[in-house]
């Protein structure tokens, strides 16, 4: 089963490291993207710094129906795709 990865954190956090293949749509934007979210390969995992902002990106996906999750600090998930 393939998983998508957003990363919420900003344009510049993101370009000072990341999930390989995670995707960067950083929160105050993801309204925006909607149904480009919607049509991703489900489960999608949400990541940032901390856990804070995937985790309302994960509370607002989930209210519309998407399969998703918070997966925390990036990583955290950086790490479980390793060893995957």
């Amino acid at each position: 089963m393939s998983k998508t990865i957003i990363d919420v954190r900003t344009h510049a956090e993101f370009a000072g490291g990341h999930v390989a293949g995670s995707i960067n749509i950083p929160l105050q934007e993801i309204t925006a993207h909607i149904d480009e979210i919607k049509a991703m390969s489900q489960p999608i995992i949400f990541c940032c710094a901390s856990g804070n902002r995937s985790g309302q990106a994960t509370q607002y996906f989930q209210s519309l129906g998407v399969d998703c999750e918070n997966g925390g600090s990036w990583l955290d998930v950086n790490y479980q795709v390793s060893q995957n």
